[in-house]
């Protein structure tokens, strides 16, 4: 079985050819990215100045010529437009946003449904996949990849100015430890009060959806969540957070929650490893000066 795999972020292609590798042949199509050739696939297609135009008729023809079996395309914004003219190109239904991949009989595939509020596993003979940010750490293979540099058409856009978002600091996805504040912190000005606990775990701080969209405590970048982005920490530690789906589903990643929350209530106690009812003011300097010890 041979698939195709297209992200225009390496950081993707990376995690989905690690999750892919030793269940198929598998090529890339990417942004060049000097570790991308460290993943295992077998050959690695690099281009530049992609636009959804020339790249759509590149990934048409080369699935053609190449008789790919089954297509993977990173759910970046680029990778969802692709989708849609892929599949009308190719007339190849699309089951977009997949966290799980199986090959049996048939194609089995999980994703999230219903806004994030449950999982649906679903088998298919579908061949075209958008694969969710995240789905799992990515590996180094122990053979390079084989390289080639395509040159694709010339586009009717062009880049007339870039203005970047705001951001601040390093991307939450990448981190091993993230401290995470919700509507519960109060006030923007509280931060200060939690981020002693950021400094003596060497931590990422992120926020649910309130705190960086509505209310603006912290920057867009550092939301995470449905809407937001999906995190794998190791260490997951929520201050202040209900725990509403949307917020869950960017945390399911995690290999440890901790959640300190005053409502017993809360449903973030449903979804965390360990729980602590009571008041974050008082929890956290706690905390703070037993990691100091």
């Amino acid at each position: 079985m041979k698939a195709l795999v297209f992200s225009d972020e390496p950081k993707n292609a990376r995690e989905i050819i690690t999750y892919l590798r030793g269940k198929m042949d598998i090529d890339a199509v990417s942004q060049e990215d000097k570790e991308l050739v460290e993943y295992g696939a077998d050959t690695v297609y690099f281009y530049r100045d992609g636009f959804v135009d020339n790249l759509s008729k590149f990934l048409a023809d080369h699935i053609v010529k190449n008789k790919y079996d089954l297509v993977f395309i990173s759910s970046t914004n680029l990778g969802r437009e692709l989708a849609g003219i892929l599949s009308f190109k190719l007339k190849m239904k699309c089951m977009p946003e997949i966290f799980y991949f199986e090959n049996k009989d048939k194609n089995i595939t999980k994703r999230f449904f219903h806004g994030g509020k449950t999982v649906v596993e679903e088998e298919s003979n579908l061949r075209m996949f958008t694969v969710s940010p995240g789905i799992c750490d990515a590996e180094k293979a122990d053979k390079n990849s084989e390289v080639r540099n395509v040159s694709l058409e010339k586009s009717l856009y062009k880049i007339i100015n870039v203005k970047s978002k705001e951001t601040a600091g390093t991307d939450i996805r990448n981190a091993k430890v993230i401290v995470s504040i919700g509507r519960g912190l109060g006030s923007q000005e509280n931060i200060e009060k939690v981020m002693p606990l950021v400094e003596a775990l060497h931590a990422e701080i992120s926020g649910s959806r309130p705190v960086c969209l509505d209310y603006k405590w912290l920057s867009e970048d550092k939301q995470v969540g449905l809407s937001g982005k999906k995190v794998r920490p190791d260490f997951y530690i929520a201050l202040g957070i209900s725990g509403q789906i949307q917020h869950i589903a960017g945390i399911r990643g995690s290999k440890t929650i901790i959640a300190i929350n005053k409502d017993k209530s809360a449903p973030i106690f449903e979804e965390c490893d360990y729980g602590i009812v009571g008041d974050l003011f008082t929890v956290v300097p706690e905390l703070v000066a037993k990691l100091k010890k």
